[in-house]
């Protein structure tokens, strides 16, 4: 290699991966650093700086590849934003997870009490999952890692035709004056594609549960025509959903059912309050880790039928069953 042939005239403000190359293959050939610099028409010292931060300890030579990697992280962990600037907004955050309030119920409160060090709960999760990995723990659902938001909100967005918000349901159903209006909901199994679908009757709490093969739009369609149907029309006026696509068939459902259907509000999760809690009581007995691919139909119906005996405070310490059968009349 002739080191009086070689040239880089174009100047960077940060070396580039072709120069970190010629830097490799100029020590190679023991051309000097002052003479490499000269070539690149770089400071002597930027070139010291370089090999010096980017030598290998356990070869000892300077690796142009290992550098680039190195420059590109710093690069990238340049351009992050700071997240929870505030030490008193993360102080505040810190004590709120450890009395067990949630990040929302956390930002709520923060922008309430305090106007001048609002915040978000998802700038919440983030600080929490890539800075304050140690209060993990303090979650609810005890993640390692975030699952990105953005892909799961447009790919929801896009796939449900012709929906109704639970903004436009009537005051009536929020209200449980009436009978027939339904939430249903499915609980995936880790260990497998299948899943559960579940729907919960608003005024009497009754519960109804299917296996499914798959958490699809098919699946799930056929399960809630297969368990309403039987009842009559007075109890099977209105479904509300989530916006999972399991639920993109809606509308032959209630082509099936003669019902309506209603959407929550993108992560409202808690706007069909009530089959989230059937599925926590049916979660007591197959735990989040269970396969469903191991439970039948028959195992799955007998703890529907405990959970559908079982009284509630809220009414007045009826079960489920026996509202719903008196509804039925």
């Amino acid at each position: 290699m002739n080191e009086n042939t070689i040239t880089i005239t174009q100047r960077y403000s940060h070396l580039n991966q072709a120069e970190r190359e010629y830097i490799t293959l100029g020590l190679s050939h023991g051309i000097s650093i002052s003479m490499i610099a000269k070539c690149l028409k770089r400071h002597r010292s930027t070139i010291y700086r370089e090999i010096e931060r980017n030598t290998s300890q356990a070869i000892g030579r300077y690796l142009s590849y290992r550098a680039q990697v190195n420059s590109d992280a710093r690069k990238k962990k340049s351009h992050q934003r700071e997240r929870i600037k505030s030490e008193e907004v993360r102080n505040y955050i810190e004590e709120k997870l450890k009395e067990d309030w949630s990040p929302e119920i956390i930002a709520a409160k923060l922008s309430l009490k305090y106007p001048h060090l609002k915040t978000n709960y998802e700038s919440i999760y983030q600080w929490i999952y890539h800075d304050r990995r140690d209060l993990i723990p303090f979650l609810v659902f005890q993640h390692k890692k975030r699952r990105n938001r953005a892909s799961g909100r447009n790919k929801r967005a896009v796939r449900i035709p012709n929906r109704t918000m639970i903004d436009e349901r009537p005051a009536f159903i929020q209200d449980r004056t009436e009978a027939g209006d339904w939430e249903a909901d499915t609980a995936v199994s880790r260990q497998s594609k299948a899943a559960i679908m579940a729907a919960v009757e608003r005024k009497s709490r009754f519960l109804v549960a299917s296996k499914l093969d798959s958490k699809s739009a098919e699946p799930m369609k056929n399960a809630l025509v297969d368990r309403l149907s039987v009842f009559p029309q007075h109890l099977r006026k209105s479904i509300t959903y989530d916006n999972g696509t399991e639920n993109a068939q809606h509308e032959e459902t209630n082509a099936l059912l003669n019902t309506q259907s209603f959407f929550c509000n993108p992560y409202h999760s808690w706007e069909k309050g009530s089959i989230e809690n059937r599925i926590g009581i049916i979660r007591r007995y197959f735990p989040k880790k269970t396969d469903w691919n191991l439970i039948s139909q028959v195992e799955l119906d007998t703890i529907v039928l405990k959970i559908n005996n079982r009284p509630l405070k809220c009414l007045g310490y009826l079960s489920p069953y026996e509202v719903f059968v008196a509804l039925r009349s």
